[in-house]
């Protein structure tokens, strides 16, 4: 079993009661969401009415803690408060980081060692066979003999064997050798590791040996980060456990490091509760718990965009939502089905596969900041993965990059204004993407604008391949579902990738908050507590056997949170099991009903895998005769927050536009006069047709040829298609 934190309670349930002037009336309490991105840092404040304060300041590579800082101060003085009276201030501090993410995949990583059972040493190195080409892109799939296993995360010279063993009941069959492991744990730290993983054979149904070995290192080594396999993972799979608990030390030093460093400096700017951060499981966790478990941070970056999604989706009735999120480095996509975010039980970083309760959230590297360039063996034009990054960032920024961006061709493309300034004084320089994208338009025999053009409907249809992987491939039709579109770039494209999907309906969500989304979905996540148990049974399956797993999964869950100070009625649970087919590796995640599960209740869960079975594998796909089997018992424990509800919108007069520009536009092939609306003047029930553009302080929202704008009665950007 395993369980993982991953949610925040009420700050009073964390720390004992929020703060209170001593004044006749208290002070205003604020909710506070910060998320860090490869280019830009958003900070979002949500105050007791449910009104919303943003910003958005450039992120600082060289030191994370300063943008996360500024971000705080920049919404502080439009609130006229320091930044250390709105932390003083701030009942809920959460915060979205892709600090371990990055670590990993640049590789970059602690100096780590491995403790595993004797002749298991290869395991990490061997992978599945899938490993040379799990997590390519497509185009690097296309070329076999290209594939190669990544780079080692713990070179063999730093794996240690000890004699140790322990078969699938738990028994010990080989006590472990103590001698050995402490002329393993010697040599390792002769070796200079920062960190030691341990993992052993079926270490999760028996870990006496594996927290023998942790032991013994705190005792040699009380500064050597230690990560355990059995602490992390709970059930069968040698390779996925071993690389979970080698990533966690991989990325364990540096990311502690940092999340230590932030909780400290909050502290001493006057907040009063714990910090908490995001996880891969849709929840957060205080600081405490992340840094012995940095693994499920991995990938949680995206994470609190389809967090926020699935908050306002509820207040919507939006039952079936694609939620996109484009920044300046990366695309990501994840899908809001029947109400419910879905899920994955396995993550892929650098092809490195583990398991890991995660929502089911995509990426590729198709941002504003994806360089545009031409292929010197095909003579052809390509945009990404490479990004300009923060810095030097794409040429319009006028910070010293050459290379054109997809910004530069939106630049080029008249979507921005003359002088156009983003958040944070950023001024954008025309004449400077002309000249960064006239480098590949002349080798081409295109003009400037012809690159610009093809490189965005290139970028476009790379983001629309990838919703069809959510969508299509998992046995979903896109037609029925209505796409979300956030992040600062995603209203430029968001239009274009929904008709290539035959989606009529667009939401930038909250209008301008759009491109903070995901810090918003941050300051909405719950507690969190993940609790698993593998066992492998087969239909017809025994009620019993499960009502006895799923009572004891809940009682620890229950226990966990009322330790946390979460009141019975803000607790639910959530059950589900993975199954399939006998002699099938891949396992299907079916939801199991609360309460007692009857004989017949037993039944009808194998006809609710059969069920969604087919409709991720198609109609007709399922094989009952071969067999269905049970593998692995969840239960999702969250403790519910009570962030307030969002404001509505004030009521609109007659949309005006503000100015007009010259903009292309793909369906008239040329530029053509477009009205450009001000967003922020745009109140509830306001309408317009296309062509138009919508400006806000950090987004802008194409409105095409043939569709129409309007705005909801929380303030967001409703854009449908007439077509």
């Amino acid at each position: 079993m395993r369980s993982e934190a991953g949610g925040a309670g009420t700050p009073e349930a964390l720390e004992g009661g929020a703060s209170i002037t001593t004044g006749e009336e208290p002070e205003m309490k604020y909710y506070c969401g910060v998320d860090i991105g490869g280019t830009f840092t958003d900070c979002v404040v949500l105050d007791d009415a449910g009104a919303i304060t943003q910003s958005k300041v450039s992120t600082t590579p060289e030191d994370l803690s300063a943008g996360f800082l500024d971000a705080i101060r920049a919404c502080a003085a439009q609130l006229g408060l320091t930044g250390d009276q709105l932390l003083g201030q701030t009942d809920l501090l959460l915060h979205g980081t892709t600090v371990g993410t990055n670590i990993l995949v640049q590789m970059r990583g602690a100096r780590a060692g491995l403790i595993t059972t004797r002749g298991h040493r290869d395991v990490l190195t061997m992978m599945r066979s899938f490993g040379r080409s799990a997590g390519l892109p497509i185009d690097r799939l296309l070329h076999v003999s290209r594939h190669k296993k990544p780079a080692p995360i713990i070179p063999p010279s730093l794996i240690k064997e000890v004699t140790e063993r322990v078969d699938w009941e738990g028994d010990v069959v080989a006590p472990l050798a103590v001698d050995e492991v402490r002329v393993a744990v010697e040599e390792l730290l002769a070796a200079g590791v920062e960190a030691i993983a341990v993992s052993f054979l079926w270490g999760f149904v028996n870990p006496a040996h594996e927290q023998a070995v942790k032991a013994m290192i705190r005792e040699m080594a009380p500064d050597v980060f230690v990560s355990c396999a059995h602490e992390l993972i709970g059930k069968p799979g040698e390779y996925e456990r071993t690389a979970a608990a080698a990533v966690n030390a991989y990325i364990g030093p540096a990311t502690a490091s940092y999340l230590t460093h932030l909780d400290a400096m909050t502290k001493e700017r006057s907040y009063q509760h714990p910090l908490l951060i995001m996880h891969a499981s849709g929840g957060v966790a205080p600081v405490e718990a992340t840094v012995q478990a940095p693994l499920f941070t991995i990938g949680s970056g995206p994470v609190g965009g389809l967090a926020g999604t699935a908050f306002l989706a509820r207040q919507m009735g939006h039952r079936n939502v694609i939620a996109t999120d484009m920044g300046g480095t990366s695309f990501d996509v994840g899908v809001l089905h029947q109400g419910v975010p879905l899920t994955s039980a396995e993550t892929v970083v650098n092809q490195y596969t583990f398991f890991m309760p995660r929502l089911d959230i995509e990426s590729i590297g198709a941002g504003g900041g994806s360089i545009i360039w031409r292929d010197g063996t095909s003579g052809t034009l390509r945009v990404g993965p490479e990004s300009a990054q923060a810095q030097p960032g794409p040429a319009c920024y006028g910070r010293g990059g050459v290379q054109p961006t997809v910004t530069d061709a939106n630049v080029v493309l008249g979507y921005f204004g003359e002088g156009a300034v983003l958040s944070g004084g950023l001024e954008l320089d025309r004449d400077a993407a002309l000249r960064a994208m006239r480098t590949v338009a002349e080798p081409l025999g295109m003009t400037e604008v012809e690159a610009a053009a093809g490189a965005k409907r290139i970028v476009d249809s790379h983001m629309a391949g990838l919703m069809r992987q959510l969508t299509v491939e998992r046995g979903l039709d896109p037609r029925d579902f209505l796409i979300y579109a956030y992040g600062g770039a995603a209203g430029l494209h968001a239009s274009s990738y929904a008709r290539e999907l035959g989606i009529g309906t667009v939401v930038v969500p909250l209008g301008n908050l759009a491109s903070g989304w995901s810090a918003l979905g941050v300051v909405d996540s719950d507690l969190l507590h993940v609790f698993e148990r593998a066992d492998l049974m087969s239909a017809p399956f025994d009620p019993e056997r499960i009502n006895a797993h799923f009572s004891e999964l809940e009682a620890e869950a229950r226990a966990q949170l009322a330790r946390e100070g979460v009141a019975d009625e803000q607790m639910v649970f959530d059950r589900s099991a993975d199954m399939k087919f006998a002699l099938q590796i891949h396992q299907v995640e079916v939801p199991v009903p609360g309460g007692e599960l009857s004989g017949e209740g037993a039944e009808q869960l194998a006809s609710r895998f059969i069920e969604r079975y087919e409709q991720v594998y198609g109609a007709g796909s399922a094989f009952s005769g071969a067999g269905i089997q049970l593998g692995v018992l969840r239960v999702r424990a969250r403790g519910r927050t009570s962030t307030p509800a969002l404001s509505e919108a004030a009521a609109a007069q007659a949309a005006a536009p503000v100015g007009k520009r010259e903009a292309y536009w793909p369906e008239a092939g040329a530029f053509v006069t477009t009205d450009v609306y001000d967003g922020r003047t745009l109140g509830r029930d306001a309408r317009f047709g296309g062509p138009a553009i919508v400006e806000y302080s950090s987004t802008i929202v194409l409105v095409h040829p043939g569709q129409r704008g309007e705005v909801d009665r929380f303030g967001s950007l409703v854009v449908t298609d007439d077509r």
